[in-house]
């Protein structure tokens, strides 16, 4: 086997090699280097390498291991997305002004991965602040997707997912405010997991916020991989076992089972509020019966949540959270649009205008509604151990012709939708803080891949982990992109 060939296999493989001695850290780490020098010119996926440091690395990885020292991560190559600090490497968040800015210290998860052996190769391409469904920005361009070159990998964890897809990196980080780890899985065919809020620690995402300024409650960070069992290897690493937040100590559960038989799976069919093109559709029943032929028990079910007033609630409150430090002048533009707007309205436009200029009884109002949904949510998780949703209302995209997201629009099964869609089914797991893995499960009659979401109750991410790894088990594998060989 050539030093490339092993660059597509699983990460949980990878360690397997490594420690049998079949590969060293240097040799993985010089097989990526080189294969992003390949091809990445054609993605533009990573978008800032540090191969000396990267080297360097991966020597004292080596070192570690023959020491017996070896990490949980020991000597995997990876790319971290540019939303995130990394120590001593520029990191812009993909804004104009942050173009030079490097930071004095990792991001919390960073290091931890860093800590665990990981050996980072660069940065990958994202949307400025990410907030986009595509990774395009003023500073390093647009980046594709390995399956088809004239389409978008999704966003704002684009390059994170092309750069895993292609095999330059072993896994990924990413960040999901609003589908951006679920989204770029699920169009470039990978496993992703959004993590339930609080899970793992959000410090040190660029650009940085003001640290006086409360987290922002409706984002998550996640692993990208390969393989399902690559997802649980790397949560350990982000959220361990015992990790101690304050007066608290995490500890999230082991899945109520990890086999098929007895599983307990919901179905939400339909929704004409946030309708999906039939081959997303088709996905989900496929991925469904999949389940059902390891024995999990079906039902068409939801809980007692309306989409469209779950997206109303997060629409608002990700405005005013996305938006509270941004220049004065640009809110009072903001603002000015509300102003506009009739209170009902719940276009995607109103709903973010109203959230600019939202006061702290509204907030209030909004929070309590919030809190009855997580009580449904949790009431509907006594009966199921998982939901299938679509990821995405659609599969990969054609490369936007437009900066503007209002002028861009979705088509679905021919019908053009608005491109803030992307958040609908998105929104659910995202306000009421759980977990949502995605999996591939075919391709499209277009050829690109299509996945299912898989959420699951708040604290119980391996339990979604889990139903992914039941999925890769009967059939719904990584496959390879045409791009990556």
């Amino acid at each position: 086997m050539t030093l490339d060939a092993h660059l597509l296999a699983p990460a949980h493989v990878l360690l397997a090699r490594l420690a049998a001695g079949e590969v060293s850290a240097a040799d993985l780490t010089e097989a990526a280097l080189a294969r992003i020098g390949a091809l990445d010119g054609r993605l533009n996926a990573v978008v800032t390498r540090d191969p000396e440091g990267a080297r360097a690395a991966a020597q004292r990885s080596d070192c570690r291991r023959a020491e017996g020292r070896a990490g949980p991560l020991e000597g995997l190559p990876i790319t971290i997305k540019d939303a995130f600090a990394v120590k001593g490497m520029r990191s812009t968040g993909g804004v104009p002004a942050l173009s030079a800015y490097v930071p004095d210290d990792d991001a919390v998860a960073v290091a931890r991965l860093r800590a665990a052996g990981a050996v980072i190769l660069g940065k990958t391409n994202v949307p400025p602040y990410s907030g986009d469904f595509v990774a395009n920005n003023p500073i390093f361009g647009r980046t594709s997707n390995p399956w088809d070159l004239g389409y978008s990998p999704g966003g704002s964890s684009g390059g994170a997912a092309a750069a895993v897809a292609c095999g330059f990196s072993a896994f990924e980080l990413g960040s999901d405010l609003g589908g951006s780890i679920r989204w770029p899985a699920h169009a470039c065919g990978l496993f992703g997991l959004k993590t339930s809020f609080g899970v793992v620690p959000l410090a040190g995402i660029v650009p940085p916020a003001s640290p006086d300024l409360p987290e922002l409650d409706l984002w998550a960070l996640g692993p990208l991989a390969r393989s399902a069992r690559d997802l649980e290897l790397v949560l350990d690493v982000l959220a361990p076992p015992g990790d101690r937040r304050g007066a608290f100590v995490l500890d999230l559960p082991e899945p109520r089972q990890r086999d098929g038989r007895g599983l307990r799976i919901a179905l939400w069919d339909a929704d004409g509020f946030a309708p999906v093109d039939f081959s997303v559709a088709h996905a989900i029943s496929v991925a469904a019966g999949r389940l059902a032929e390891a024995g999990a028990v079906i039902n068409i079910a939801r809980p007692a949540v309306s989409l469209d007033e779950c997206y109303e609630i997060y629409a608002i409150l990700n405005a005013a959270q996305f938006t509270a430090e941004l220049p004065e002048l640009i809110r009072r533009r903001l603002a000015a649009r509300a102003s506009d707007t009739a209170p009902d309205e719940i276009s995607h436009a109103a709903l973010q205008t109203r959230g600019v200029v939202l006061s702290f009884r509204d907030w209030l109002m909004l929070t309590a509604r919030r809190q009855a949904m997580k009580r449904a949510w949790a009431a509907f998780f006594a009966d199921y151990d998982a939901i299938l949703l679509p990821p995405a209302p659609v599969g990969a995209v054609p490369h936007p012709t437009t900066d503007d997201l209002t002028k861009r629009t979705l088509s679905v099964d021919g019908t053009e939708r608005p491109w803030l869609d992307f958040l609908l089914w998105s929104s659910l797991a995202s306000l009421a803080h759980l977990p949502a893995a995605v999996a591939p499960v075919e391709r499209g009659p277009d050829g690109l891949p299509r996945g299912v979401q898989i959420v699951c109750a708040e604290g119980n991410d391996r339990m979604a982990v889990a139903v992914a790894a039941l999925l890769e088990e009967r059939g719904s594998a990584f496959v390879p992109p045409p791009l990556a060989g």
